[in-house]
Formats: C-alpha cells, structure tokens, sequence
C-alpha cells in the first residue's frame, strides 16, 4: 500500500429480516468494484457448484473450532447443526490493501465484530423500516415464506430493533433508492475520515516545505 492509500473499510449493515439490507448490499457490490463482499467459512458439506474460497470457506468443525480458540474467527455462530463464521485473516489483508469488506449480519455477529481486534477499522450500519406494518407487507410481498415463517421473522424483528443504538450509523428505509444514496454518503464519508488515510501526515509536510522553499 502507498503512503497515500487509505485503509480499507469493514463495513457492517444490520437490519431486522425484511427491512432491506440484503438488497442494498447487493446493489453496492453491483456498482462499486472496490467493496468485497465477506466470504464466510463453514462446517456444513459443500454443494454442487459451489468454490472453495469463492462461496465458503469449507472447514471441518475441528478445523473450526480450533480457528475459533486460536481468535481467527470475526463472528460465528450455530445454524440447524453446522457452524458459520468470518475467518479474520482475508478481512485484515484485505483492509490493509485499501480494499472494503462487506458483512451483512444480524446484530449479534456485529457485536462480536466490533470487538475484535478490527473494530477501529469498522462502519456499523443499522436499517430500519419506515414502520412494522410496512415490514410485514415487505415479508409477505417477497411470496418466498409462509404465514408461519413471516409470523416468526416478525416476532425476531423486535429484539433485532432493539439494538440500533450500537451501531455508527441508522438509516430509515423508506424509499430504497433514498436509503442506498444515504448509505453511499456514510461509507464515502467515512472514506475520507482523516484518521483513515495515513498519507495525509506525509502530504501535508510536503505542503509546508514548500512554504519554507518559498520564503
């Protein structure tokens, strides 16, 4: 990395199921190539079609585990049996090349992920619909879940609201176009935060030699 170049971002977006995150994440990996999207590991067995390194990172859960103990883990979980998790060595490589990383968790891997040893290089994202009837329209507009799977997002989705405040940021996901613009003003801001770009110090000492060379 240049003198110049930034450090990269890890960025997280959390939202309650149904309230957008999965689609605006998807539409910021579309249009700006610098952005990577996490590639999570995971014990469960691969699937035809699937890419080591590309979908999973395919581990056993021993292999797991250990990665667990050792700390290389950002955040994991159980799910129906197998094991999940975001190996930290990828994430760390890619920040310190001024790429950004991409996590879309709920809000329990974000509080794992702010604590890790990443956490000064993390953006925390919160989305929150416009209101919970316009939630559960959303949920019963996508046709992918039953009355009893929607019933069961909407009753998760208090205790996933109920931890906005720990996140940097919250966005209101009224209009989708409007949050996404809103979401591109936190992560250029946070960009060209000061304390990201670590060639300032040596730019602005050039700046004054030449105030020197001028006198």
């Amino acid at each position: 990395m240049s003198v110049d170049a930034r450090l990269g971002l890890l960025i997280i977006i959390s939202s309650p199921s149904g309230a957008g995150k999965s689609t605006l994440a998807k539409r910021l990996l579309a249009d700006d190539d610098t952005i990577n999207f996490s590639v999570s590991a995971t014990t469960r067995p691969m699937r035809n079609g699937e890419v080591e390194g590309k979908d999973y990172y395919f581990k056993s859960r021993a292999e797991f585990e250990a990665m667990v103990d050792a700390g290389q883990m950002l955040e994991h979980a159980e799910v129906f049996g197998n094991l999940y998790g975001s190996p930290m060595e990828p994430v760390a490589q890619a920040i310190q090349q001024g790429r950004d990383v991409l996590f879309d968790v709920d809000w329990q891997g974000g509080q794992q992920i702010r604590a890790s040893n990443l956490r000064d290089n993390v953006v925390s994202i919160f989305i929150l619909p416009p209101s919970i009837a316009a939630l559960e329209s959303r949920l019963n507009a996508r046709g992918q879940d039953s009355a009893e799977v929607v019933a069961g997002r909407m009753a998760k989705s208090r205790d996933e609201i109920s931890h906005w405040a720990e996140y940097d940021y919250v966005l209101v996901n009224e209009d989708l176009d409007t949050c996404e613009a809103e979401l591109r003003a936190v992560i250029t801001a946070e960009r060209l935060r000061r304390d990201r770009q670590p060639g300032l110090m040596s730019r602005v000492r050039a700046l004054n030699t030449e105030f020197e060379d001028m006198t």
